[in-house]
């Protein structure tokens, strides 16, 4: 059964919490209910270094899994530059700092009235 919009929101935010928790930089919720069918939300967060980025993904793993929250799909854990964590209706990317710069999803799917800084961890 598909996730309603309220239903991801909120997963997107417990998402931004965990990784706000656990010091997550930069961290911000992107609607796509409007702009595409991958997913209605992205989160986003970087890391420092790839272990910072494997931590930050682990933790969100671990607090999900308790709650009995699994991903879907998995990938980028090897290099740890840019981690992605399908959770059917929230794509979590985890970036290390300069590969973010370098792909700046936001840029691509955020248009200020759907995109939302979460945190206060720049």
């Amino acid at each position: 059964m598909k996730a309603t919009k309220q239903d991801a929101y909120q997963l997107a935010k417990k998402i931004a919490g965990v990784l706000d928790e656990k010091k997550g930089k930069d961290i911000v919720i992107i609607d796509l209910s409007e702009k595409s069918i991958i997913a209605d939300y992205f989160v986003i967060a970087s890391g420092r270094s790839t272990t910072a980025v494997k931590s930050l993904t682990d933790n969100v793993d671990e607090k999900l899994s308790k709650e009995g929250i699994e991903p879907l799909r998995r990938d980028g854990f090897s290099e740890a530059k840019w981690i992605a964590v399908d959770y059917g209706s929230v794509i979590l990317h985890v970036f290390h700092e300069e590969t973010r710069e370098y792909y700046h999803l936001e840029r691509l799917w955020a248009d200020g009235a759907n995109f939302e800084k979460f945190g206060d961890n720049e």
